[in-house]
């Protein structure tokens, strides 16, 4: 059946609007306010950082409710409109299931996401995630080791890492060295240091070979190199520290160095228990048979390729232009080259033809040409 032709409007002919019978609710004046919610807890749960970092952002100038320049402290409700440099951002106003990762770091990598020096850094091995970001929970510098935990809820990562909460971290150290039992007892008392007193809640010797010898120590803060700090002030030198363990959360011994696992719902929902934080009311997602082995499987993360601006490539040389040499790709290890002749092995078999394997004509159109030539 063909189809039938469109018929054209008319454009002198007005067009003929329905007619609505809508009309405007009545406010309940006694109906009760839509519950509001601190902006920053808001955003520190969106995955956008800590409680702190959010205030600071907010204080910056950066984050407009309605079209206003927000204020620390502000208050807004599900029906508002926040944006983040003029970007609008989804605030979730329900608890959601944050999601939480464990990684082995391995000496080398810092834990952090602006370095100028361009080093390893672990975000670089992250996955992606669709709302928010990663926050890394405590940090671990370049040279140690040992369980790093990742989640998308600023609030989790408050309750670790906030001091008044005195979350317990479990190191193993190495030194080179041996404690006497007056020292132990001093490192449990406390020791003055550059940045106030400090001190291990345990110490526990683990044995040792030669001059090296291993401890098991727990504390409750985690300022920067504090664990090191407190074995040099006896002049005994770290020279291998691992964190085995961060509150409820050890290192299992199948996470190897530089591998990853993904917690599982349940056990982000005990850490969320544990963390006195609300949790979803919405029933967990029923995973398929191969969501499951993978949420259970140990992987390695791969790191993700920086691209190279045109502004950062070096700039290519006229005169080597000129004279075809090559260059490579920005980053190779080739440098310029000429290219070169290729040269050709002769044939093994191969028979050089002759000129007494031409019959008469063919002679004779030969010399003919070449006369012509002449």
């Amino acid at each position: 059946m063909a189809r039938p032709f469109k018929q054209q409007r008319d454009p002198q002919r007005p067009v003929r609007r329905p007619t609505t019978n809508f009309t405007p609710l009545a406010v309940d004046p006694d109906a009760p306010a839509a519950p509001t919610q601190r902006l920053h807890k808001l955003l520190a749960l969106a995955g956008l950082g800590s409680r702190r970092d959010m205030e600071e952002l907010i204080a910056s100038g950066r984050v407009t409710v309605n079209g206003k320049v927000a204020e620390v402290g502000a208050g807004v409700t599900e029906h508002d409109v926040v944006r983040l440099d003029s970007r609008p951002l989804r605030l979730p106003f329900e608890p959601e299931l944050p999601q939480v990762l464990i990684y082995h770091k391995p000496e080398g990598e810092i834990v952090s996401q602006d370095d100028p020096e361009g080093r390893a850094s672990v975000f670089d091995k992250l996955p992606k995630v669709k709302h928010g970001k990663w926050i890394a929970i405590g940090r671990l510098d370049m040279n140690t080791s040992g369980l790093l935990i990742f989640t998308t809820s600023g609030e989790l990562a408050n309750r670790f890492m906030h001091p008044r909460y005195e979350v317990e971290r479990e190191y193993a150290v190495r030194i080179f060295g041996e404690l006497t039992e007056g020292q132990i007892a001093q490192l449990k008392e406390g020791i003055e240091l550059e940045d106030g007193p400090a001190n291990f809640d345990s110490i526990i010797p683990q044995g040792g070979e030669g001059a090296n010898h291993w401890y098991q120590v727990i504390l409750r803060e985690g300022r920067n190199r504090e664990v090191r700090r407190l074995f040099e002030a006896f002049q005994l030198p770290v020279s291998r520290l691992m964190r085995v363990r961060f509150g409820p959360v050890n290192l299992p011994p199948r996470v190897k160095r530089g591998k990853m696992l993904k917690l599982e719902q349940k056990e982000v929902v005990g850490l969320l228990e544990w963390a006195d934080l609300p949790v979803p009311k919405a029933p967990l997602r029923q995973l398929t048979q191969r969501e499951k082995l993978k949420s259970t499987a140990v992987f390695t993360p791969k790191v993700r390729k920086q691209r190279v601006s045109a502004l950062d490539r070096p700039p290519r040389d006229a005169a080597e232009g000129e004279a075809g040499g090559y260059r490579g790709k920005p980053g190779s290890a080739r440098g310029p080259a000429t290219k070169k002749p290729i040269a050709r092995k002769p044939a093994a078999n191969r028979r050089v033809r002759q000129s007494s394997d031409l019959n008469a004509p063919q002679m004779q159109k030969k010399s003919d040409r070449n006369r012509g030539r002449g």
